[in-house]
């Protein structure tokens, strides 16, 4: 019920902001305002109490109050916003610093006895229905709620997994094989040692059941042994006392949590044991109990599983468990149809069959899930019954389980998560969500508040990896092994959980072929439009605050049908047409989030520079030539994309002081960008998609000086940089000039010696991806940067690594790319590397094809998942040297993925 809350948090932060400065508004006004301050934190602090338990769990009448507190608060922020656009300036909110200036503004507002009249009759209705609000809440007794103890007392459906036959698993063989290698693996000494692994993976994926697999392989060789699942709030006592009935056959229940680690210590103190610690959600409960453990030289091994990265990272070794193949989940898929028979049947619906098991995505739970929901039902209504699955409203054992074990993750989530999460029901299944325009999206509805020192995206960054970390969302990569997190999906069974609770909060509201929709989006607050079949009616939507639509533009009503919209996202079909779909869009002065697809658009209204609260201006890809003059005024944009446009840099794009991110296209060598940059003081992020003319000295200091003063710069992102130094200039920018030591992602390499003396450990220390340019053989420096993950390194001639950094350099080194060729690998050089690309010279001998280079080295290489070879080798050997290289590679252990690519030998100069 967190969902609640709607928009209690900016609104009691606006109201607190008006009572702040002295207002010419009439005294009972003022007093009224206080009266709905006070009423409303009181409020607030209910919702929050109620959202702390299940909605299945709450009293109907609690229900209903909170959804009547969440429509007020909505009701009422529309209100204040609706003065505060009247004012020219900023958003308190958003601006403090202009905050007292604004306030003066409004006072002379407020002055005028038109509108002192209008706001003493919106906020004496206001009043009325929140003091019923509160009447209703002191009757229902909603400070004093909850959960309702008949709905508590249900068996925990992970319990199942751990009494499950053997003959019934699929597909665990080789992980129980793996990880009962790596609790046996070893010297006679290291084996002595005390081992701790933890499995960690997405809700679902058969933790437990794995865990308790490798427990009865291996217990037997053990002198004691205990599995003990933790789970939700647990109770430290508990977890203490269930180690001990496993080990020593009783409880110590008058004991306290002091003497049960005294007693659990000295039972173990000269003892090998196995211990399983099963679905940890806590890493102080997890460090609790682990310092109970006794670590002695017995050769005892601890097993723990969890679905939250941060617990699993403290372990000294990670187990994450993967998906099931595509064929042994239909293996799973059909012994759970066919009550464990195992003839493939032949007759199963081909299309829909794949269908259901692309929803599943391996997940062994969905899987059993979905199958149980189609046994017994003839094929033909297969289709039917797939397209209507909604975790929750069939009649089914395993059905409700699912929903249980998906919901014991949603309920763990503090309240700001839970309503970052649920936002997600605007996407369809299997849509890649860009991070950055999420995030966004999140700032514009009001869902992330400033803290002193931290910007609203920062925050919003913050909640992204929270979502990661506690297996909510899985993260997608820019590229394989790049380490650049730039989107999210949402896996098919919690994106159904998570649309069946936006569902029941009203939060979102989706439309599509499947839905009945002809009036429903009427009263809806957050609009998601997706694949409809028909136009929308007409109909005025006064209080919707977001609209996003994955349809073709033309489809939709008329802005103008919108007055308090947040939130505009066209992001229809690529090809879509629709050239007058903007023509309201200046009308819409609430607005903080404009995003477009290809909707087939030209040119921009000159209006949009109305839009006072406008943070994101997202282009998309159209063919704008030109951005209006007027966008200059926007003084809050904070994020401007034009990288798929036509637009010029236009020559004011400095007046946009508030900028944080930052796309372009090109910048040419007419442009004064390089000049403007200087002034965008806040800038985070710089992307530029194809080039930076640097045509000559003077923009090549420019740029260096511009770059200086961007203090709180974390992205530098060019494709390439064009131009070069006068070489009889010996002077050099970068003398003077410094990087941001906020750096993270530096790439922009082109041809300047000097901007590499500034890359150093001690200047960046954050730097986590750099792409450069360099002029030296020595890679020691690089190996030094405690955070890099990914480094690609050009050169102008084919220099040759002589070291790849030694023991203890590139400890977080993903993804090595370089132009030159190396020598070897030695154990311990780049021990997390993944990806390797780089140049290989071959020679034609009497003995076949030779190399410069040792492929058996790359087994040093523990981690490695794929080699990108580029071979320089004669015209006719290229054949040959392409196989001899591809053969040394596949005769590594570690089952390396080999890419070779074939280059005259006579280019190589």
């Amino acid at each position: 019920m967190d969902l609640a809350t709607g928009a209690m948090g900016s609104l009691l932060l606006k109201l607190g902001q008006l009572l702040t400065v002295e207002y010419k508004l009439q005294t009972g006004v003022k007093e009224d305002v206080e009266y709905l301050k006070r009423e409303l934190e009181n409020m607030y602090a209910a919702l929050r109490k109620v959202g702390g338990v299940p909605r299945d769990q709450l009293d109907e009448q609690v229900k209903l109050w909170a959804n009547e507190v969440r429509d007020l608060s909505f009701i009422m922020e529309d209100i204040v916003d609706k003065f505060l656009v009247r004012v020219e300036g900023a958003e308190p909110a958003i601006k403090p610093h202009e905050l007292k200036k604004l306030m003066k503004k409004m006072g002379n507002l407020f002055s005028k006895s038109k509108t002192r009249h209008e706001i003493l009759d919106e906020i004496k209705d206001i009043k009325l229905r929140v003091m019923e609000a509160a009447d209703r809440r002191d009757r229902y007794r909603v400070h004093d709620v909850v959960a309702n103890p008949a709905s508590v007392t249900t068996i925990d459906p992970r319990l199942l997994a751990l009494y499950k036959d053997q003959k019934e698993l699929v597909g665990i063989d080789d992980s129980l094989n793996e990880l009962t290698k790596k609790m046996s693996d070893g010297d006679f000494d290291a084996s002595k040692q005390l081992k701790i692994l933890t499995i960690f993976g997405f809700g679902g994926l058969g933790k437990t059941t794995l865990a308790k697999a490798v427990y009865d392989k291996l217990k037997a060789q053990f002198d004691c042994n205990a599995f003990v699942p933790v789970g939700r709030n647990p109770s430290v006592k508990k977890v203490l006392n269930d180690i001990l009935l496993e080990i020593d056959g009783q409880k110590y229940l008058e004991l306290d949590e002091r003497q049960l680690i005294n007693k659990l210590k000295g039972l173990l103190e000269n003892k090998r044991y196995l211990i399983v610690i099963d679905d940890i959600w806590d890493k102080k409960t997890w460090e609790l109990v682990k310092t109970t453990l006794v670590c002695n030289n017995c050769g005892s091994r601890i097993i723990t599983t969890t679905r939250i990265l941060e617990v699993a990272t403290t372990a000294s070794e990670v187990y994450k468990l993967q998906p099931l193949s595509p064929s042994l989940s239909k293996d799973l898929f059909h012994r759970r149809l066919s009550c464990g028979a195992k003839e493939w049947p032949n007759h199963l619906p081909a299309e829909v069959y794949n269908k259901i098991l692309h929803k599943c995505g391996g997940v062994p739970l969905a899987i059993i899930t979905i199958a149980s929901l189609l046994v017994g039902k003839p094929v033909e209504f297969w289709s039917k019954v797939y397209t209507s699955i909604g975790f929750g409203h069939e009649e089914n054992e395993d059905v409700e389980n699912t929903r249980k074990i998906l919901l014991f993750s949603y309920y763990d989530l503090p309240c700001h998560l839970k309503t970052c999460l649920l936002y997600m029901s605007i996407y369809p299944e299997d849509h890649v969500i860009e991070k950055d325009s999420l995030i966004w999206k999140w700032v514009a509805e009001g869902f992330i508040h400033e803290e002193p020192g931290v910007g609203l995206f920062e925050i919003g960054e913050r909640y992204f990896n929270e979502l990661v970390n506690k297996s909510m969302i899985m993260p997608v990569e820019r590229n394989q092994y790049s380490g650049i997190i730039t989107g999210c999906r949402v896996h098919d069974i919690m994106l159904d959980m998570i649309c069946l609770l936006s569902k029941e909060e009203n939060f979102v509201t989706v439309l599509d072929s499947n839905e009945q929709y002809a009036n429903s989006h009427c009263n809806a607050r957050r609009l998601a439009v997706q694949h409809i079949v028909q136009p929308l009616a007409s109909t005025s939507t006064l209080q919707a605050r977001s609209l996003n639509a994955m349809c073709n533009a033309e489809m939709l009503p008329s802005l103008s049908c919108f007055e308090v919209l947040r939130v505009l996202a066209l992001e229809g079909p690529s090809g879509s047409h629709n050239p007058n779909h903007l023509e309201h869009v200046g009308k819409l002065v609430h607005l903080r989030h404009l995003k477009l697809g290809s909707i087939g658009i030209s040119e921009l209204p000159k209006e949009i520079g109305h839009l006072k609260f406008l943070l994101v201006l997202d282009l998309g890809e159209n063919s704008i030539s030109e951005l209006p003059e007027s966008i200059g005024r926007l003084s809050q944009l904070k994020y401007l994309n034009i990288c798929k446009t036509d637009i010029e840099v236009p020559c004011w794009i400095g007046d946009l002081t508030s900028l944080e991110e930052l796309c372009l296209c090109v910048v040419d060598e007419d442009s004064n960008f390089v000049t403007e940059l200087g002034k965008l003081t806040e800038l985070r992020k710089l992307r530029i998609t194809i080039s930076l003319d640097l045509a000559d000295d003077s923009a090549m200091n420019n740029w260096a000086k511009s770059v200086a003063k961007l203090s709180k710069i974390q992205v530098i992102d060019i494709d390439s940089v064009l131009g070069s130094r006068d070489s009889t200039n010996e002077e050099n920018p970068w003398e003077q000039y410094a990087l941001s030591p906020q750096l993270r992602v530096l790439r922009m390499a082109y041809l300047e010696p000097g901007l590499v003396a500034r890359i150093n450990p001690r200047l960046l220390p954050n730097l986590s991806h750099l792409d450069l340019f360099v002029y030296s053989q020595d890679l020691d420096v690089f190996g030094s940067f405690r955070e890099l993950v990914s480094l690609r390194l050009d050169m102008e001639s084919p220099l040759h690594h002589d070291t790849t950094g030694g023991a203890g350099a590139f400890p977080k080194l993903r993804v090595f790319k370089t132009s030159a060729t190396l020598r070897s690998f030695q154990e311990g050089d780049m021990p997390v590397l993944e990806s390797l690309r780089f140049r290989v010279i071959a020679q034609s001998n009497d003995d076949g094809i030779s190399f410069d280079f040792d492929f058996g080295s790359l087994g040093n290489l523990p981690l490695l998942r794929e080699v990108t070879v580029i071979l320089y080798a004669p015209p006719a050997d290229h054949e040959k040297a392409k196989e001899t290289a591809r053969r040394a590679i596949k005769m590594l252990p570690n089952r390396v993925r080999p890419y070779t690519r074939t280059r005259d030998i006579k280019y190589w100069s």
